[in-house]
Parts: C-alpha cells; structure tokens; sequence
C-alpha cells in the first residue's frame, strides 16, 4: 500500500491530513510542501505580520507536537516536479518518486511578476518579512495593484509612515468584484489617508528607481510591491492528463480524476450552489476544501457547495463578504449608508442573492445573509 499523498503544506493540505487522519484513516501518510516553513497563516501577512504588532512565529497554524501527533512523511522544502497517474507516482524535484493510493493536489498559487529588477511579492512569509525591514518613516512605496492585497498593503505602509502611490489600471479599484459604487468609496478612504492612489495606468516594468508607466512616464519609489494577482502552481501537472485552466480543473465533489482531488487556491472546482465553475483565493475556502477533498477522497460522495467567505482590514474599515461577488449585475445597499462608511451591500445575478459585503457592521449583521445565499435568497 502506497498511502495517501497531500502536495502542498498550507491551510489546505494541512486540513486535508488532519480530516483524513480524524476520519479514521491510519495508513500512510505524506504531506509534501514547497516552503522550509512548516504550515502557517498566510491572511496576516499584508496586515499584522507587516505592520510588525505580530511576530512571525504567532502565524504557524500548528505546534510541532501537533504535526508530529499526525504521524506524517513531512516534505518540506520539497518541490513536486510531476504526476504519473497510470503508475501513480508523484515525482519530486530531485528525481524521487513517491508513490499514491490517493493523491490530493493544493499547490496553491504564486504571484504574478512585472519585467523588471527587483520589487516584492507578497505570498509567503519571507516575502512579508523582507518588505517589513525596508517599510518605514518616509520611505516611498510603489504598489502595483489595488485589489484587497495591495489595499491591504497601501494601508500597513501608510501607518508606518511611508509615502505610497497605488497605482491601478481599472477606473474603479475593485469595481469588477465589489461594484463601482462600493469601489468608489473604498478608494476614497485611501486617498483620505494620504495615499496617492492613480487609477487608469498601467506599468509596464520595475526600474531601478520607481516603476515606469506605459506612456514612459518614470514613478518613483525606494520600494515597489507588485500585486497584480496570481497564476496556479500547475505546471508540474504537464503530461498527466489533468485537465488544467486557470487552476486544477475539477468537478463538484473536488475531484480531478478518480483518486485525485484539489483543494484551496489551485483547484477550479463546479460550485452547484451557485451553478458555476470558480477557484477561490480565500483562507476559509482553503481549509473548507482540504476537509471536503480528504472525506470525498475516503468515499464520502458529497457536493463542495460552500458560501464563499472573506474579510479585509484596511485603516479603521472592517470588510466583511459572504458569497459570489463576481458577475453581478445589480448592487443594493440594504443596510446603512455608503457616505458614512458603515453599510451593507447585497449583490445579485439574475435576480438570486449572490452576495453581501458589510463595512464597519458587527458580524451578526452579515450572518443572516449567508443564510439566505445558501437557500437561494431573492
């Protein structure tokens, strides 16, 4: 018997092998992981990790006597270099197959990157770390990207005493996920904050100085942070016969191929609580679907139908969202009001609730309304 074999060490693979163990699956077990660092928090690394109110060693999700509890082939600092599914062999990077009974796939993401020398990402936490040691009174940040990471970002740097310019190639940071109305606002509290927030650019490399626009116009900056989204770590499922688009491509029980499943930030997996195929980048829906993937994987046949969820901390704003957002074609504010800050947005597509985002409203307002997504609210 070959055992069970999780590739990727973060919220997910380490929910997939905590379930199956808690399942009652006593066989082998590997977990193989790309980073030296065993599994941690990746959330507080553009909030308090970067701020520095939290010491690296407050993100890792598990002690060791945890992980050692699990009775594991712990892998890190081991990077998958291939899938042969007809042998069911994962092949490492330096050339040592490891052979699956069951294999489930959360290699995550990694972020895109512009031409260019130099500039930060924003993914692990060496990353954080070494932006943190350059951030501080005076210093000029450029943010390329002003989506929740590089907001996220652009509101530690400000706190920290950094001149910072976010720059932004849609009209309305935001607009596609939220709507425009909703993006407007969030965007006027960076500006309110002293950020130099430009929309309608886009940069086209890092320079040794700054970033140059497309117009050839030079921004400059002691320190550019690139956060223009992310690719899913495929690449090694070449030649397998998996099918990749945007993600590991997989149905609505997470399985890729019989034996094979994905989990967290790689996997595109069919939603049927919303009727779409989606790959989501949340913390929640990483460790939701490392428990889903390793019970469907020990044959428990049931649909990964979750309410998406996520949150943001920006300056004093708390962002909270239940659903869907993307694709809805009309935004209501249900509760409160957008001049003031504190409100609650409903999305829908088709006239069915899709979504809700409350901004600076405790908690229990959101909650009845993931209710009412998950029984198809009109």
């Amino acid at each position: 018997m070959s055992g069970i074999v999780v590739v990727g060490a973060s919220a997910a693979g380490l929910t997939a092998v905590e379930t199956l163990r808690r399942e009652g699956y006593a066989g082998p077990l590997t977990l193989i992981g790309e980073e030296l660092d065993p599994p941690y928090d990746r959330p507080p690394l553009s909030k308090q990790l970067l701020a520095g109110d939290w010491a690296a060693e407050r993100l890792a999700l598990r002690t060791a006597d945890h992980l050692a509890g699990l009775h594991l082939d712990l892998r890190l600092g081991t990077v998958a270099a291939g899938l042969d599914r007809d042998a069911r062999v994962v092949r490492l990077a330096d050339g040592e197959p490891i052979g699956y009974d069951g294999l489930i796939i959360a290699t995550g993401v990694r972020p895109r990157r512009l031409p260019g020398r130099g500039g930060h990402v924003l993914r692990t936490l060496r990353d954080a770390l070494a932006l943190r040691e350059r951030l501080g009174p005076g210093r000029r940040l450029a943010i390329v990207g002003a989506g929740f990471l590089g907001a996220e970002a652009a509101a530690v740097a400000r706190g920290l005493g950094c001149e910072v310019v976010l720059l932004e190639p849609a009209p309305v940071p935001l607009a596609h996920a939220v709507g425009e109305r909703v993006g407007r606002v969030l965007s006027g509290v960076h500006r309110a904050h002293g950020v130099d927030l430009r929309t309608g650019v886009a940069v086209t490399e890092i320079t040794d100085g700054g970033v140059l626009l497309a117009g050839g116009e030079p921004v400059e900056a002691d320190e550019v942070l690139v956060s223009i989204g992310t690719l899913p770590n495929t690449e090694w499922l070449d030649g397998s016969g998996l099918t990749v688009a945007d993600g590991l491509v997989c149905d609505e029980y997470s399985a890729a191929a019989p034996g094979v499943y994905g989990a967290g930030d790689v996997a595109r997996w069919h939603n049927p609580l919303f009727g779409v195929s989606m790959r989501i980048e949340h913390r929640t829906n990483a460790a939701e679907q490392g428990v889903a993937a390793a019970r469907n994987l020990l044959g428990a046949a049931r649909p990964f139908a979750p309410v998406p969820y996520f949150w943001s901390d920006q300056y004093d704003l708390k962002i909270h969202a239940y659903g869907y957002l993307r694709g809805h074609d009309t935004v209501e504010i249900a509760e409160g009001d957008l001049a003031e800050r504190r409100f609650l947005a409903a999305y829908r597509r088709d006239g069915r609730l899709v979504g809700a985002l409350a901004v600076n409203l405790p908690p229990k307002a959101i909650r009845p309304w993931r209710q009412a997504i998950l029984h198809g609210g009109r």
